[in-house]
């Protein structure tokens, strides 16, 4: 027995989550105009890299910002069970686009260590870019905050990136000031070489996190706990469950288990518990879409179709392919 159709979690709480990427599309503008305006006044490669990384934070903000409101909509016909993996490739697309800035960062910087030049206005371009930083990093916090409250890949993501982004302007803010202090003209470009490779390690994490992710990972290990809490707590010597598989589309959560009961239920009676299985399910992972299958408890076909890959629910001492025995 299936539960009916999967329905995607409410959309309306997909569909606020695009103000934070307009939030993230204005704030990259700013640091954009701010970053391009320390650059032209100081002529730092440094602060040059730091700019090109603010324009790839507002492509990837624009992109995040298309990934939500695909993820938004409604099932179809055609897309049974919504969209939501539409995130995913926004935060693959925007790990791609990373690579691109590092790229850029590094061939700069290797042609302003083969040919420095003098650095000029210094203290004037190092605040503007110090203000740049306090809004991304303001900005971050929150985007990295509210992806974790709605399990939203897009918004970590951009955090993520927005993150490395003040991390980067760190770096040059430090290069530059022992430029001004030392007087050694190459130190600005070898700093910025450094944060293309800091910024290409950040990359592969976003493209690591965001392919699992179309590959069906699993859920994460705190939701098996909860899963297989209420599942512990329902099984006896007359129910059980065994081959729970889960996984994650987005904001979405799936798992699909074998509900194993008595031999002479109805089919009544077996569907009023799995209603209420769900709902206790539902109730404690309310993003989770839940698929059962029925079996009889005592028929040895019940325990044949086990799946290879499956989340332990009891402990080592339960055999999975033999009915529980009764309690002494």
């Amino acid at each position: 027995m299936t539960s009916p159709a999967p329905t995607t979690p409410d959309a309306r709480a997909r569909i606020d989550l695009r103000r934070y990427a307009w939030l993230s599309i204005v704030v990259a503008i700013l640091t954009i105009v701010l970053k391009t305006s320390a650059w032209a006044m100081t002529d730092s490669v440094g602060l040059l890299s730091d700019a090109a990384e603010s324009t790839v934070n507002l492509v990837a903000a624009v992109v995040a910002l298309i990934a939500l409101t695909v993820a938004a909509r409604p099932a179809t016909e055609r897309f049974l069970y919504g969209r939501a993996k539409a995130e995913y490739f926004s935060a693959a697309l925007e790990g791609l686009m990373i690579f691109v800035a590092a790229a850029v960062i590094m061939v700069t910087a290797v042609e302003r260590f083969i040919n420095p030049r003098p650095l000029e206005n210094l203290g004037v371009g190092l605040l503007i870019v110090v203000i740049a930083s306090l809004l991304n990093g303001g900005v971050a916090l929150v985007l990295l905050r509210v992806g974790r409250t709605h399990n939203s890949i897009t918004l970590r993501a951009d955090g993520k990136h927005l993150m490395t982004d003040v991390v980067t302007s760190a770096g040059i803010l430090l290069g530059v000031g022992l430029v001004a202090l030392t007087g050694w003209e190459r130190l600005d470009a070898v700093v910025a070489f450094a944060v293309g490779v800091n910024i290409i390690i950040t990359g592969i994490g976003l493209l690591r996190e965001s392919l699992s992710g179309l590959l069906d990972k699993a859920l994460p290990d705190e939701d098996h706990e909860i899963i297989t809490e209420v599942l512990r707590r329902r099984t006896d010597a007359t129910l059980t469950f065994h081959g729970l598989q889960t996984r994650e589309a987005g904001q979405q959560k799936f798992m699909n288990v074998h509900v194993l009961v008595p031999d002479e239920w109805t089919v009544k009676q077996g569907h009023d518990y799995i209603e209420g299985l769900e709902d206790e399910l539902r109730g404690c992972l309310p993003d989770l879409t839940v698929l059962t299958h029925l079996e009889p408890i005592s028929d040895p076909a019940s325990y044949e179709d086990i799946p290879a890959q499956h989340v332990p629910i009891h402990g080592d001492d339960h055999d999975p392919t033999r009915p529980p025995e009764e309690s002494p």
